[in-house]
């Protein structure tokens, strides 16, 4: 295959890269290289693939994208590049915007008008189902559950945007699903939870996990937003390319279809777990301080899976245990990185 990856130096982007590279397929990264790390990434992944092409622009440019997608001959886009953090959209929401949803309308677009129509796999989050103040949660052992979701949340859960990164991104979603109907584009949603693994930059207000362990291994300042018995599924990296992988081969059954991706049931974690996992695996006490909780902040979410299983056969295979051993021990290795 000939595949576009926007976004493709950030975290997601270029562990698909190498992925699809090393299976063999063409992959062009388009990408404004504005994100810590990206650099770094790229030059990790043009030391392993020296094939890989590169487009330096960015996706809020129509006519670069447009440009782009008309000359590649794509067969898929994976769709990556976006602004990641809520906090970030709170502070600036126009750049929110116009990056996630117009940024991602430009992508579609080009698509849409491209002599080739490529499938289209767009990374989405389970923000779009907002606080889900509706749903009965319990605290039981120290950390907050479902009441009556033993399974997790649906896809077809009522959507809810909550803080101007969930109403971007539930933008975008909604946009890539409908050019399915309306244009025939073959594209796919995935509502990912969240995702973590190598070369991932983790900051305070994105990428918990790879944070926690990166404040860790440097002995940053750790703080809890909440009271930190808030549950969420987590992915490893891993995982979550080879959903992408499936979801292509399988696209027949997938085009125009929306799948929650996440850990699932049987891979979740709080944030005061993770620290107390990270304190029994490094044999160190662990300092941090709390504060409020962040606009939107779910108590609990956890994702049901099965639809993905049952229509491209995927579900996860690294375990949360050992997928934060892997990243600490990459953290730790490459702390001149960060």
């Amino acid at each position: 295959m000939k595949i576009l990856i926007t976004g493709g130096a950030g975290f997601i982007g270029c562990n698909a890269s190498a992925y699809f590279l090393g299976q063999g397929h063409e992959v062009t990264i388009f990408d404004n290289f504005s994100r810590k790390g990206t650099e770094s990434n790229f030059e990790w992944l043009k030391s392993k693939y020296p094939n890989v092409n590169v487009v330096r622009a960015d996706i809020r440019d129509a006519d670069a994208i447009k440009k782009t997608v008309a000359e590649g001959s794509f067969d898929t886009v994976l769709h990556f590049a976006g602004q990641v953090a809520v906090t970030t959209s709170v502070t600036d929401p126009r750049e929110d915007f116009e990056i996630n949803a117009l940024g991602t309308f430009n992508m579609l677009e080009a698509c849409r008008l491209a002599p080739q129509k490529p499938i289209v796999i767009y990374s989405s989050t389970n923000k779009v189902y907002g606080g889900m103040e509706d749903i009965a949660t319990i605290e039981r052992n120290g950390r907050y559950e479902y009441r009556d979701l033993p399974a997790g949340v649906p896809e077809n859960r009522i959507l809810d945007f909550h803080s101007p990164y969930g109403c971007s991104k539930g933008c975008a979603d909604q946009y890539v699903r409908d050019y399915s109907r309306i244009y025939g584009l073959k594209t796919v949603v995935f509502r990912q939870s969240c995702i973590y693994g190598y070369r991932q930059f983790g900051v305070e207000d994105q990428g918990w996990v790879a944070w926690f362990i990166i404040a860790i291994v440097l002995g940053k300042q750790l703080t809890i937003y909440g009271d930190g018995k808030q549950v969420r599924d987590i992915l490893f990296i891993e995982d979550l390319v080879a959903g992408y992988d499936a979801a292509i081969r399988n696209i027949e059954k997938c085009a125009g279809q929306v799948y929650n991706v996440g850990g699932g049931a049987g891979n979740q974690m709080s944030l005061l777990e993770l620290i107390a996992f990270l304190e029994k695996f490094t044999g160190k006490k662990i300092e941090y301080k709390f504060a409020d909780w962040r606009p939107g902040d779910q108590p609990v979410f956890v994702c049901d899976i099965a639809k993905a299983k049952k229509d491209f056969g995927w579900e996860p295979k690294v375990a949360v245990e050992q997928g934060v051993k892997k990243l600490f021990d990459w953290v730790s290795e490459n702390k001149n990185l960060f």
